[in-house]
C-alpha cells in the first residue's frame, strides 16, 4: 500500500464517527461506537507504522530539539506529512468524542462544535467550551432537566 493510499483511506475512516456523532448523536449505536475506544485503534496503528518508517537519525536529532525549520524541512517528506496528518485526524475524533460524549452527559447542543472540530480540532474545542458556558450561565437548569430525563429513560428500559 502506498502512502497515498492510506492517507486516503485514514481520510475516509473517520468521516462515518463524525457522520454518526453530528447527524444521528441520540442513536443507541452511535453511543455505544463512541464510548469504545475501538475507532481509535486503525488509525493509531497507521499513526505508528508511519512513525516509525519515517523517523531517520537526523529526523530523531531535529525533532528531539525542535527548530521551525526542520520541522517544515521533516514534513515536507511525503511519509512525514502523513504522519502528521494521520496525527491530526486521531487527536481531532478523539476531541470531537470528548465533545460527543460531553454533550450526551449534559444535554449542550455539540452539532456546531463537532463540525468545527472535523475541519479544525482546537476551534470545535474551544466553540464547546463557550457552548459550555453559556448554557450553564444562562440556561442553568437545562442540564438538570437533561439528566433528569435521561435517568427517567433508562429507569424504564
Amino acid at each position: 500500500m502506498t502512502i497515498a493510499q492510506l492517507f486516503n483511506i485514514a481520510n475516509l475512516y473517520v468521516l462515518p464517527f463524525w457522520v454518526l456523532m453530528i447527524f444521528l448523536p441520540n442513536w443507541k449505536m452511535t453511543r455505544r461506537v463512541m464510548e469504545s475506544y475501538i475507532p481509535f485503534l486503525p488509525l493509531a496503528l497507521a499513526y505508528i507504522y508511519l512513525f516509525v518508517s519515517s523517523i531517520t537519525p537526523e529526523n530523531a536529532q531535529a525533532l528531539s530539539n525542535p527548530q521551525l525549520a526542520d520541522i517544515a524541512k521533516f514534513f515536507a517528506d511525503e511519509k512525514a506529512a502523513a504522519t502528521g496528518w494521520i496525527h491530526f485526524l486521531v487527536m481531532d475524533l478523539f476531541v470531537g468524542r470528548y465533545i460527543y460524549l460531553q454533550g450526551q452527559k449534559t444535554g449542550v447542543w455539540t452539532i456546531h462544535s463537532l463540525a468545527l472540530c472535523l475541519f479544525a480540532g482546537p476551534m470545535g474545542l474551544l466553540s464547546h467550551i463557550l457552548t459550555y458556558w453559556v448554557a450553564k450561565k444562562f440556561f442553568p437548569n437545562s442540564e438538570n432537566e437533561t439528566t433528569t430525563v435521561e435517568k427517567t429513560l433508562s429507569s424504564t428500559n
